[in-house]
């Protein structure tokens, strides 16, 4: 019962945050959403003592379809250290959902409701590369890009205003492309 409790409340916090509120908008890429990854790196850096900190997601990927918001990573010795400053920078940071997660911390900035940075803590080196990964097989073949702009679209028209059932829908292609590092592609 205590899971359940717990998963309650996460969705209770999301709800309230508005992480699951709002239009599954895809728009064209951007030329300056690299220049804003950058703009926020340089924000972030001090704050996190990062080992490292990469631009990931669709908006990492020129030419791709995508939400408009920013997804950084960041590789962290320590998941819980920055949070405070982060909170104070005026990252948003739903603390039930976080505390469904394992090796990982997820904040928004500036609000949920109106997101233009989504910032992932991972404390595992594996998981910072399953994600590095994604990016870099979608930058490097058209193909499959178009294929998962492709799913993107049908998804986004399927569950317009349902962000979380867009993003799980999306998970059967990703762990596909991520299999496929480890030579289980089917």
């Amino acid at each position: 019962m205590q899971g359940d409790d717990r998963r309650a409340a996460a969705e209770r916090d999301l709800a309230r945050a508005g992480i699951r509120d709002g239009r599954v908008e895809l728009v064209a890429y951007d030329p300056a959403w690299p220049a804003l990854y950058e703009a926020e790196r340089e924000r972030l850096e001090p704050l996190l003592e990062a080992q490292e900190i990469h631009h990931v997601g669709s908006t990492a990927v020129p030419g791709l379809l995508a939400k408009p918001i920013i997804d950084i990573v960041a590789l962290v010795d320590d998941l819980n250290e920055p949070i405070a400053a982060l909170i104070d920078r005026g990252y948003q940071y739903p603390w039930a959902f976080n505390g469904t997660l394992a090796h990982r911390r997820f904040l928004c900035y500036p609000t949920a409701s109106h997101r233009t940075h989504h910032l992932h803590l991972v404390d595992d080196r594996a998981e910072l590369d399953r994600r590095l990964y994604f990016r870099d097989r979608l930058r490097a073949d058209s193909a499959l890009a178009s294929e998962y702009v492709a799913l993107k679209r049908a998804l986004a028209a399927r569950y317009p205003e349902d962000r979380e059932a867009y993003t799980d829908a999306k998970a059967p292609f990703i762990r596909r492309v991520e299999d496929s590092r480890a030579g289980l592609d089917v």
